[in-house]
């Protein structure tokens, strides 16, 4: 009995592991992840401040626009044709770039609903 229980953890744990590194057509495949590359299918869909705002926590988003003011700590309101949005970006996400409020951005990361108001926590800045 006890060779069969551990022969079954050690299948679950082998397809567990073989199947970790893949990441489907739900997830945001488009932004390099620590500056080495990969495939990027083509497929982005940018979506607006308006439409971000109708979201649910966690969905992962890619936003365009102009990032008009530091708003204290990791925090910018960030500006499209739709409206502005508090965005949250870590010092090691801007990846080296300066962005200035006239230049336009992609950005890349995932909804953050709160009780009150919902931000976008940055994963990704593209200097366009």
């Amino acid at each position: 009995m006890k060779k069969i229980l551990t022969s079954i953890v050690m299948v679950v744990l082998a397809i567990g592991t073989a199947s970790a590194d893949f990441q489907g057509p739900d997830t945001l495949a488009a932004a390099p992840v620590n500056g080495k590359g990969g495939f990027v299918s083509g497929a982005e869909t940018i979506v607006t401040v308006k439409q971000v705002n109708e979201m649910r926590d966690d969905v992962p988003v890619i936003v365009r626009g102009h990032i008009v003011q530091r708003m204290g700590g990791e925090k910018y309101l960030f500006e499209d044709s739709t409206g502005s949005i508090t965005v949250e970006i870590d010092d090691e996400d801007w990846r080296g770039q300066t962005v200035h409020p006239e230049d336009t951005v992609k950005l890349y990361g995932e909804v953050d609903r709160g009780i009150f108001k919902t931000e976008i926590d940055i994963d990704y800045v593209e200097k366009m």
